[in-house]
């Protein structure tokens, strides 16, 4: 049987810079390349950026999209998960992750470090405009997951 692998959540929103979206990027090749999963909330933006850069090195992509049609997840999804939940989903993914890292986002971002903070999980941000306290702020990709591992 296959060993638990861990889930690190990408959380971010839909409408990003070129920066953040190349972060995001970024972080999902080096979430495959841990051999670790990849959770998010399956629709565009850092979620869909993270899932290319996931799935370009042969990683997993889960994908918990707010409506009951899986197939409204973005294309680099392997895993998709229809919930019928809007933005209740959130809970469903900071419970399904061992850790998340944040990525420029607005309130939806900030509800789900919030639940991952509520969980105990460890919470790193990049690119990200808000100081919360327990996060882990990162200035690049390469710093969040190495952050992120140490915290697992």
């Amino acid at each position: 049987m296959e060993k638990h692998k861990k889930q690190i959540a990408v959380i971010g929103g839909r409408n990003a810079s070129r920066k953040a979206l190349n972060a995001a990027e970024t972080i999902g090749k080096l979430i495959a390349n841990n051999d670790w999963r990849l959770i998010c909330g399956g629709l565009g933006g850092i979620m869909e950026a993270a899932c290319r850069g996931a799935r370009s090195e042969n990683g997993t992509t889960i994908g918990i999209v707010p409506s009951n049609r899986r197939t409204d997840a973005n294309e680099f999804v392997t895993v998709p998960v229809g919930t019928g939940l809007g933005i209740a989903r959130n809970s469903i993914i900071a419970h399904s992750a061992d850790g998340a890292i944040a990525i420029a986002g607005r309130y939806g971002t900030l509800s789900e470090i919030a639940y991952f903070l509520q969980l105990g999980k460890p919470v790193i941000t990049l690119h990200c405009g808000w100081e919360v306290k327990g996060v882990f702020p990162a200035k690049s990709p390469k710093e969040a997951i190495k952050i992120i591992a140490k915290s697992l």
